[in-house]
């Protein structure tokens, strides 16, 4: 079997919800020489991409999207480690990813996370709920890397929590150090123009996308 044909065994894995097969696959294809980034960028992310774009088109719903993702931390499990110690996503860097303070809605928050971190950056994933205070100690603890942060708001409420966030980054100072990608439903660009984030995505499979570029 060619690397286009094991490549695309990955991608369908992910696209046919494979959650018990996707780690023999993603095996088979290290035993076939394919590297971790070569799995990750020619396979697992095309699926998950394709799977992004049937949510977006209302052809799936959120348990189908849920299972791919399953599907993609069962590869991950095998692939992070080796990513690790090629230290192949050194150059993109570190993703903090976390759901605004007063908001538990975690779904868009996990597809984003497993997204970006298919896409080689290193993930620190708060969870949900998250104060201001905790996002500073975490981006304190990363002076000096490269650091993207990504957070998420599903309510109006909490999104206004964004401003917040990035009145606190310039308060400590931290402002420049970060880049700052916000999503969740209420999330717009002119709201990311008016608090001085960074961008935001339309949804999972284009938020690896987004934050690859603006970490350039």
């Amino acid at each position: 079997m060619g690397n286009q044909e094991m490549l695309d065994k990955l991608r369908d894995a992910i696209v046919n919800q494979d959650i018990n097969g996707c780690a023999g696959i993603t095996q088979e294809a290290l035993d076939a020489g394919i590297g971790p980034v070569e799995a990750i960028e020619g396979g697992l992310s095309v699926g998950m991409k394709i799977i992004g774009d049937k949510f977006e088109a209302a052809e799936i719903y959120l348990p189908q999207i849920m299972m791919s993702a399953k599907a993609m931390n069962a590869a991950m499990e095998i692939l992070t480690p080796l990513l690790a110690d090629a230290k192949a996503g050194e150059g993109v860097g570190t993703a903090i990813t976390f759901v605004q303070e007063g908001d538990i809605h975690d779904i868009g928050h996990r597809l984003v996370t497993t997204m970006l971190g298919a896409n080689g950056f290193k993930i620190v994933d708060l969870g949900v709920d998250v104060p201001n205070d905790d996002i500073m100690d975490e981006i304190k603890k990363l002076e000096g890397s490269k650091v993207l942060l990504v957070g998420s708001a599903l309510m109006t409420t909490s999104m206004l929590g964004q401003k917040d966030t990035v009145e606190a980054l310039v308060e400590e100072n931290l402002r420049n150090s970060v880049k700052i990608m916000f999503g969740g439903a209420p999330v717009s660009d002119g709201w990311i123009a008016e608090i001085g984030a960074d961008a935001t995505a339309e949804n999972a499979a284009d938020a690896a996308r987004v934050a690859l570029d603006i970490m350039k």
